[in-house]
């Protein structure tokens, strides 16, 4: 009996220099590396509180719809770097994201706004 060789396959997801409004990222901050990743789960109906990540950040909907808006009412759905947003789950299920963080040990990953 032959067995089937099977091929190991990769495909880019994303590959950018820019948020999904057209900032530019910032430079990597100076320090020790900490690379942070969590899965996030927001029920349904929920809007969560303003807020900005300092260190640049990815993330997938792996479940549900997200709707971010930032300061100046740009809308899409997911992350922002550096920048004042919000994120609301309008739908009847909970929403459950990935997020990778690329910062340093003494940075937060994300900040509370008065704003």
């Amino acid at each position: 009996c032959a067995v089937k060789k099977q091929t190991v396959t990769v495909t880019k997801l994303a590959e950018t220099s820019q948020s999904w409004n057209g900032d530019v990222l910032p430079d990597y901050p100076a320090g020790n590396p900490l690379i942070t990743v969590l899965k996030i789960t927001i029920p349904p109906k929920t809007k969560l509180k303003k807020h900005y990540h300092p260190v640049i950040n990815s993330g997938i909907v792996i479940k549900g719809k997200l709707t971010v808006i930032d300061i100046d009412n740009n809308v899409l759905d997911l992350e922002l770097v550096n920048k004042i947003h919000y994120g609301i789950n309008k739908g009847r299920k909970p929403v459950e994201i990935i997020v990778f963080y690329a910062g340093t040990k003494d940075l937060p990953i994300t900040v509370l706004s008065d704003n």
